[in-house]
């Protein structure tokens, strides 16, 4: 089959691409390649009752499927260049955000009116901050929620359903350059297009790093964020997150002076698992539904860590420490910070004792035996700091899921279009290493968008 544009992933950059597309040239003949389910059908299995842990699915509806890794995270849309990736390098700090508040205006039209947006100018929390050597980056935060999140999609798909031709549980193997315009090839057969966007997620980074050097596409190391998922009372972080709902915070290490920040917030959320390639990790979601809320909030602390020559392999590293915490717990670690500043294990009857009680059924164990060092002292210096700003963050029953890794593929060598060294050939989202966030991806699809529709 013959297309005009072909679209590998069905993330918020393939989304966003394909909805461009189609609504300013209903002629296009366009194509969605998604190795994931259709939205309806990404069912985690885990119900916390039959089913406690991962069971290693073909398919992580988590990560994989219409919607994205985002589809299930909450929901959180920032409207920053100060993080989330670096697409302002490539277009322009001011087209970026144009970009990003038009994405905005999307998500409202299609189901998410009446959410809150959020903002951290003119806060008093950033100077409070400051003064304890903490450093509350700038953004206007859309959240959602993974409820309304849900029926944004929802909204955008039927839209999207009767123009657009969807492939799902169809992953896409190689891609082949012809004489003119690019072969797709899946288990299923193979489909030609005049232009190809590839924007295959995080999820998708070890296809993107193969395809790049079967192509002959420059790429330079990225880096790996590794570290663990708090879990605390809600009410220790209520006049923030009341505030911001969610704060980006980072802080540099007197000791190793490295950086270690919050991400990912979740106002009375739940701590989840995700699949990535076979290896569990930890993540968190919350809901805009009041009915569907805990009374804990949860939130990563994360260590950035790049590499320089011989090593390249970041995903590599972050990967190795990830599997040692699946062997030791047989997926996620949990660990009482007071056991972990005590040099001891969290066991079942401590867990239970604690004040807190998990949103997530996991191992309790001893964090320090997987972490490294390093990465550790970083980690316990955060929360010491987070505590001054909001007190009760250092108890003891605060909770340390591990480990959370957020990999980020090798970022790919393109142009100010998004455009590879082969005309036509468009990589986006966080497949590329450019963006690491739902706002970042869905601004990178609308701009590829826009520029082919130029043509």
């Amino acid at each position: 089959m013959k297309y005009d544009v072909i679209i590998i992933g069905a993330g918020p950059g393939g989304i966003f691409s394909a909805y461009e597309l189609v609504n300013k040239n209903p002629q296009l003949k366009v194509a969605v390649f998604e190795a994931g389910h259709a939205l309806e059908k990404r069912h985690c299995p885990i119900d916390g009752v039959k089913i406690k842990s991962c069971v290693k699915c073909k398919s992580c509806s988590i990560m994989s499927g219409f919607g994205g890794a985002g589809a299930f995270s909450d929901g959180k849309y920032n409207i920053t260049n100060d993080f989330g990736g670096t697409l302002y390098e490539y277009i322009g700090k001011r087209q970026a955000l144009e970009l990003m508040q038009y994405v905005d205006e999307i998500n409202m039209e299609y189901g998410g009116k009446g959410t809150k947006l959020y903002t951290t100018a003119g806060s008093g929390i950033k100077t409070d901050c400051i003064r304890h050597d903490l450093h509350l980056l700038n953004a206007s935060v859309r959240h959602l929620g993974t409820d309304i999140n849900y029926i944004v999609l929802e909204n955008i798909y039927n839209l999207l359903k009767d123009k657009v031709s969807f492939f799902f549980d169809t992953a896409v193997d190689t891609v082949d350059i012809l004489d003119e315009g690019y072969q797709i090839n899946t288990a299923d057969g193979s489909h030609s297009c005049d232009k190809l966007i590839i924007s295959v997620g995080r999820s998708g980074s070890k296809w993107m790093e193969k395809v790049c050097k079967e192509l002959n596409i420059p790429t330079k190391s990225n880096r790996v964020d590794i570290g663990v998922r708090v879990e605390l009372p809600a009410s220790v972080f209520a006049h923030l997150t009341d505030e911001l709902y969610e704060s980006k915070i980072v802080y540099r290490t007197e000791k190793y002076g490295d950086r270690v920040r919050t991400f990912c917030m979740n106002p009375k959320g739940a701590v989840v698992t995700e699949n990535t390639n076979g290896i569990i990790t930890v993540n968190g979601h919350s809901y805009e539904d009041p009915a569907k809320q805990t009374e804990n909030t949860n939130f990563a602390l994360l260590v950035a860590k790049h590499f320089s020559e011989p090593f390249k392999d970041s995903n590599g590293y972050g990967e190795s420490i990830a599997r040692l915490s699946n062997m030791l717990g047989g997926g996620v670690i949990v660990q009482r910070f007071g056991d972990l500043i005590r040099g001891r294990r969290s066991t079942p009857g401590r867990i239970e004792e604690s004040f807190l009680t998990p949103t997530l059924q996991a191992t309790p164990g001893d964090l320090s035996l997987v972490l490294p060092k390093r990465i550790l002292d970083g980690i316990i210096e955060m929360i010491y700091a987070l505590d001054k700003i909001a007190p009760g963050t250092a108890n003891e029953d605060t909770l340390l899921y591990g480990v959370e890794v957020k990999f980020y593929n090798m970022e790919v060598e393109v142009d100010e279009k998004l455009e590879s060294r082969y005309k036509g050939l468009y990589i986006i989202g966080d497949g590329s290493g450019i963006t690491h966030s739902l706002s970042h991806a869905s601004a990178s699809g609308v701009h590829v968008a826009r520029n082919i529709l130029g043509e």
